[in-house]
């Protein structure tokens, strides 16, 4: 270049003095001055544009390989004092020298020299507007993504912004230089995964996260723990569209980067390190996380699988058209993804196939190939409970608890016996059960809700099993039974209650439920309702006492909806229930007082 050297090697030296200071600098700025690293970088980023100024005012005219090299400088710059300063929360500031390398550079953009800068700050743009407005964000990303296309089409080959600053280079560094291209061209993929998220097109989204996981493995360019995390998520996403094929697919992914960070990595650490046990907690912690995905991934299949053989009792090969398998999903006209986009979303250059075929990605028809499901399920639920644990991290450990009971629960629908069923019931509530035994209520009250509503309807439903079983028997019930019916009529009402009371309101006064608990808090009521009705008793006086608590707990949400009339929306079918029984029990009262009377 004609430039004379003793120019280029001073900004050569103060370019490398300022990706110093912005990427190391910071680490050691006293705490009453955190943005001193940032503030030196600018001052020397300020000297640098004024001689490049000076540099390109002699060359106005000429549209030479020296000046368009000296121009890409100038846009580094701009887009480096740009950087400083949104870092700095200067945000007006740093979107004005943005605007400036953009003008500087936007002739020649598609150019080895400008090519990465433009990338940069099309992107940076991209993040400011995805703030104000979500459509200039998404134009700004989407050009970079243009641009990217275009040059990689043109067979051109980017010039690193390091090597543009070198002034006395005879190679450039051509691997960094693309690595550094699909590096911003993989954040603007990423950056778009968001904006359309944010626009409420989650397919898309969706679709742009997992290309990003892909180019993040074939660069090699990625960390394992936040890698696998993003998988297992995108897995969820993609199991709430029923597509459990991709669900399923994402998660052996997530749990493989895991087993290969642990082999490759983590084991060469030394033990007893601090380094080594501070990243093998975070290890434990995602293995778990990832664990607690695989579990839901289980539950939900039992869930969808039920739903489906509910809504199609007869011939549901010929009838059904819900599949597990997104690549087979019926496309709407407006949609904005192709057949095509969701044909590709499988992972290449690792092999998952072992850790997919642990469980089935298809609809289970049986309860032999539910168990499989339910069986692997509790594994993961298994592995979760390792970490975390009722001592130290309470909170997640009943929601694990939470997911145990939901997969019990899921499993029952395919268990035709009805001992087994009663076996099944009982366990969930002995899980439950040791919860609300061991936690405070006051600390935990959301989640000991939750648990007081499922108690009162597992033994509820034990109740209806019992009953149904009487009901077959030809034989005179022995007292034992009747007396274990009442035993779960008890403990049934017992938890309704408790959640009932939870929420300390006036129930004399109809005082209105403010929390989001109103439509549970009704239903609560109701079935204690039903439940009194269930006692079985020879005893009179027994009979109108229960008949008569009744007769009370329909009254009361009668009339709390009648006081409360949006509360009516929530309970219809058993607000009308509730005032047929009112109308049938005070007849059922008066005849059971006369024949007490008699």
């Amino acid at each position: 270049m004609i430039i004379n050297k003793e120019t280029f090697v001073d900004l050569q030296e103060k370019y490398e003095k300022v990706i110093k200071l912005l990427s190391e600098g910071p680490k050691s700025d006293p705490e009453n001055e955190p943005y001193l690293s940032k503030y030196s970088a600018r001052q020397i980023l300020v000297g640098m544009k004024a001689n490049l100024e000076n540099l390109l005012r002699s060359r106005e005219s000429e549209a030479t390989a020296e000046s368009i090299h000296l121009t890409a400088m100038q846009a580094t710059v701009y887009y480096y004092l740009g950087l400083v300063a949104i870092e700095t929360d200067e945000t007006s500031t740093g979107e004005k020298h943005l605007e400036k390398c953009k003008e500087i550079i936007e002739k020649h953009e598609n150019t080895p020299e400008g090519i990465l800068v433009s990338l940069m700050t099309y992107n940076q743009f991209g993040i400011l507007w995805s703030l104000r407005d979500l459509d200039k964000s998404k134009m700004y990303l989407e050009k970079a993504d243009k641009l990217y296309g275009d040059f990689i089409s043109s067979n051109k080959v980017p010039i690193d912004i390091k090597d543009l600053f070198e002034s006395n280079i005879e190679v450039y560094h051509v691997a960094i230089a693309f690595k550094n291209l699909e590096k911003a061209h993989t954040l603007t993929l990423y950056y778009l995964a968001q904006i359309f998220g944010k626009l409420n097109e989650d397919f898309k989204s969706a679709i742009y996260c997992h290309i990003t996981l892909q180019r993040q493995l074939e660069a090699d360019d990625y960390d394992p723990i936040d890698w696998a995390l993003n998988s297992a998520t995108l897995s969820q996403f993609f199991m709430q569209k029923c597509g459990f094929k991709q669900a399923r697919h994402h998660l052996a992914a997530a749990s493989y980067i895991l087993e290969k960070y642990k082999r490759e990595e983590l084991v060469q650490n030394s033990v007893g390190n601090e380094e080594f046990e501070a990243a093998l907690e975070t290890f434990n912690h995602r293995s778990a996380d990832v664990a607690r995905c695989w579990t839901k991934y289980g539950i939900f299949l039992l869930g969808k699988s039920k739903d489906r053989l509910l809504a199609h009792t007869e011939n549901i090969d010929e009838h059904c058209q819900m599949t597990s398998d997104l690549s087979l999903m019926q496309l709407t006209e407006d949609t904005k993804i192709t057949r095509e986009d969701l044909q590709n979303l499988s992972f290449t250059g690792i092999d998952v196939t072992d850790l997919e075929e642990e469980v089935t990605d298809q609809f289970v028809l049986d309860f032999s190939s539910a168990k499989k499901v339910f069986l692997k399920t509790s594994d993961w639920i298994k592995k979760s409970q390792d970490y975390y644990n009722l001592d130290t991290l309470a909170s997640d450990y009943i929601e694990t608890i939470l997911d145990q009971s939901q997969l019990y629960l899921n499993l029952l629908f395919f268990e035709d016996n009805p001992d087994n069923q009663s076996k099944l019931h009982k366990r969930r509530i002995d899980l439950l059960e040791h919860v609300i035994n061991n936690v405070n209520s006051q600390y935990y009250m959301s989640y000991c809700r939750q648990i007081w509503f499922e108690l009162g309807q597992s033994y509820s439903d034990i109740i209806d099993i019992k009953l149904d079983k009487l009901r077959e028997c030809k034989d005179r019930p022995k007292p034992q039974a009747l007396n274990k019916i009442n035993i779960l009529v008890e403990k049934s009402i017992k938890y309704y209650e408790t959640f009932i009371f939870s929420f300390k309101a006036n129930i004399s006064e109809k005082e209105k439920i403010i929390d989001d608990g109103e439509k549970a808090f009704l239903r609560a009521y109701f079935y204690v309702a039903a439940l009194y009705g269930r006692y079985i008793t020879l005893d009179k006086a027994t009979q109108l006492k229960n008949t008569e608590l009744q007769y009370e707990h329909y009254k009361f949400i009668a009339d709390y909806c009648e006081k409360h009339t949006k509360a009516q929306e929530l309970i219809p079918m058993e607000l009308n229930i509730c005032k047929e029984m009112i109308l049938l029990l005070p007849v059922k009262i008066l005849r059971t007082k006369q024949q007490l009377q008699a």
